[in-house]
């Protein structure tokens, strides 16, 4: 039995990598994966894809705020991307008078177009290999790196990149920025020479009926009929150059935008995608898988769910509350069903023992050829997760549970702690500034998007749950009144809270400021539970970042023994908000016995899946009038039915979202914007028989623009072909 598994493990391919896995790494491709793209079907040169010294595709692909990716689509600065990445931007604009989250919103002029303060669209100009020279710095600088952190430390890195292109090159180049980023763990480095926009304004939307039909219930899952895009439109300068927001500044005129196809594509034709995965984790262990089922995602899930169902009350009592709280729990359920999704795939795809399978393959190779510190890098990581088993949980129970799941919980505190200094003291002009400095974190904190009654309803929902798991001598300081005061009634400690704090109303602020004493705040629940859990989340920090070093380098001599192993060309690595390419073919799968999922869906499914009832399924009356009439124009499949997504095989994570699907013409045909349930688990294992992009069809898209928001102008603007 023992002779026929390490038989097994000498015939799998370089650590289980299958045709259509990974996200890859721009500048390699010509050397990791351009010939097998060319056999699949793409028409394009590799520098087509990514040219340093000249316009390519990649300089039409935008990092979208900080997670999403987006792309242009117009020679004045238009981008797609996804209804869920703009969504922050459109609740924001968002009223009960002007209620572009239900109604959506079109700018039939630029003169309409909204802008959005904090939002940045980021460009790559270069991707450059600087493993060597990062070496030669460490090297240089370790008398400096007392930890032994350097290596994956972003401050440092970020100081070498300005040292290596010096400041003049930045002071020269408006907007333009440059980072460092460790790949493999620390094996490899490569720096991003970028440039970013930071006026960014809102150009159209669909309705969240169409942006977000399926909801929660569609969400993760295949079929899908969700037109999950928004329009935006970069400015700039009158030279070009990224500039604040000014009523001055002029449509970007980009280096490359992307031509939109409609001629869409058929199942097993080849597609492509360029974007900013987030994170991924193919080089786990077998420990770590177990450590993410058992511990984070068992705890994401947990509180999560208590969370969700108590705001989705509130949100469907009031629709005040909707647009307050909207953006909030599209982002809560989205990381909680994925989470679920996870861990079905480590159950039902035996995640734990293929890691173990992979473990058995390097340290077969490490023995053979004398690689003795690949062996004590396994046994270090393995004990490592043992250890902090308790502090992780404990961690993420209060990440989850608390810090993310209780507003109050996260109310400013140094300037509060500032204010009494200076109310003790009696200096005036301390205590007028640090007044008009605390009053103002109260308004950052209660501001639009917040309700206190909401948040104190969550609030007990959450806090009932913390302590049923975590022993009450493991708890921030600030639940010794829950139990002291209150008997451990959550309803009764909770309650006092907002009754009394200074930030639980603004009758409570307007009453403090009317005649301040440093007593108050001493003595204010609210600030003492913020403060304590600070305090808490702090010392979890430091209690794991004892582990954090020796893990650290035990990861990197791990993944380091895999590369000589198999070369260092074998593999993409791990998603790290960097600029990848993922390519594959349209798809459909098996999700279970008998059933077929095919790769297409149509507007024939959304008429299917109405329930006027249901605020997930309701359907525009505009968009039924155009299905009954069959006004689909030249967006129409041959056999006249109207398209709305399609999947493909190609390999994606979150941060791909609003990522440019592209034909091997690299014309645009749809837009990322999802995956399948089934295939989550893909973040540590490829699953090349479920792994499903979903995309929205640049059809619909066009179609939705076109014929239902009568935005021609935009349609106009694109290079539609």
């Amino acid at each position: 039995m023992k002779k026929s598994f390490l038989i097994l493990i000498f015939i799998l391919p370089a650590f289980f990598l299958f045709a259509d896995e990974g996200m890859w790494m721009l500048h390699l491709l010509k050397q990791q994966k351009y010939p097998e793209m060319k056999k699949l079907g793409l028409k394009l040169k590799d520098y087509d894809i990514y040219n340093p010294d000249g316009a390519s595709i990649k300089d039409a692909v935008v990092q979208f705020g900080s997670g999403c990716t987006g792309e242009v689509i117009s020679s004045q600065g238009l981008v797609l991307t996804n209804h869920h990445c703009g969504y922050g931007q459109i609740q924001n604009h968002s009223s009960l008078e002007h209620n572009y989250l239900e109604n959506g919103f079109w700018a039939m002029t630029k003169t309409e177009e909204l802008p959005n303060p904090g939002l940045t669209v980021t460009f790559i100009d270069k991707i450059e290999d600087v493993t060597d020279y990062v070496k030669k710095c460490l090297e240089r600088d370790k008398s400096l790196d007392k930890d032994g952190v350097f290596f994956l430390s972003p401050r440092y890195l970020k100081s070498i990149a300005m040292e290596r292109v010096g400041a003049e090159f930045l002071r020269n180049n408006a907007g333009s920025d440059v980072e460092i980023k460790p790949f493999f763990d620390g094996n490899r480095y490569f720096m991003f020479i970028k440039k970013i926009y930071s006026d960014v304004r809102l150009v159209g939307a669909p309705p969240s009926s169409i942006g977000k039909f399926g909801a929660d219930t569609d969400n993760w899952m295949w079929p899908r009929h969700t037109g999950d895009f928004s329009v935006f439109r970069i400015y700039a300068d009158k030279n070009g150059n990224p500039a604040p927001y000014s009523p001055d500044n002029v449509p970007l005129k980009p280096k490359r935008w992307l031509t939109v196809s409609t001629k869409g594509a058929k199942e097993n034709d080849f597609a492509m995608i360029l974007g900013f995965p987030g994170t991924t984790n193919k080089f786990y262990t077998s420990w770590e898988v177990a450590e993410r089922r058992d511990i984070d995602n068992a705890v994401r899930i947990n509180m999560r769910r208590v969370r969700q169902e108590t705001l989705l009350r509130e949100m469907l009592a009031d629709p005040q509350v909707n647009i307050q709280y909207a953006s909030k729990y599209t982002g809560s359920t989205n990381a909680y069903k994925s989470a679920i999704g996870s861990n079905w795939a480590i159950d039902k795809r035996n995640f734990i023992m293929t890691k173990q399978q992979q473990q058995e393959r390097l340290i077969h190779w490490a023995e053979k050829n004398n690689k003795r510190h690949c062996l004590a890098a396994l046994d270090t990581i393995q004990n490592i997760v043992l250890q902090r088993s308790d502090l992780r949980f404990r961690d993420r129970m209060l990440n989850e549970g608390i810090i993310r799941g209780i507003e109050f919980a996260n109310i400013p505190t140094r300037n509060a702690d500032s204010l009494i200094l200076a109310l003790q003291s009696k200096n005036e002009k301390k205590t007028e500034n640090f007044t008009s400095l605390f009053l103002n974190d109260f308004r950052n904190f209660a501001n639009k998007n917040y309700n206190a009654e909401v948040d104190k309803k969550v609030s007990k929902a959450m806090i009932a749950e913390y302590i049923r798991l975590i022993p009450k001598d493991k708890q921030p300081g600030g639940f010794t009144d829950l139990y002291t005061a209150f008997e451990g009634d959550v309803n009764k400690f909770v309650d006092n809270v907002f009754e009394n704090s200074v930030f639980g109303s603004e009758a409570n602020m307007e009453r403090f400021l009317s005649n301040p004493s440093p007593e108050t705040l001493i003595d204010d629940a609210m600030l003492n539970f913020a403060k304590s859990v600070k305090e808490e989340e702090a010392k979890l920090m430091d209690k794991q970042n004892a582990f954090t070093r020796a893990y650290n380098i035990a990861r990197r001599t791990y993944l380091n023994g895999i590369l000589e192993m198999d070369g260092a060309m074998a593999y993409a690595p791990d998603a790290n908000l960097t600029l990848r390419l993922a390519y594959g073919q349209l798809k459909g799968y098996e999700p279970r016995d008998a059933v077929y999922y095919k790769p297409q869906t149509t507007v024939e499914g959304i008429m299917e899946k109405e329930d006027p009832q249901n605020w997930e399924f309701v359907v525009p009356g505009k968009l039924k009038e155009l299905y009954r009439s069959g006004d689909f124009g030249r967006y129409a499949l041959p056999d006249g039915k109207m398209p709305v997504a399609f999947m493909a095989s190609t390999h994606t994570t979150g941060g791909n979202s609003g990522s440019p699907v592209m034909n091997a013409n690299g014309e645009l045909i749809g837009i990322n914007f999802d995956r399948n349930w089934e295939g989550v688990g893909g973040d540590i294992q490829y699953l090349p028989d479920y792994q499903r992009s979903i995309i929205v069809d640049i059809r619909y898209v066009l179609f939705i623009i076109d014929k239902f928001a009568g935005a021609t102008h935009l349609i106009e603007e694109m290079d539609v072909r």
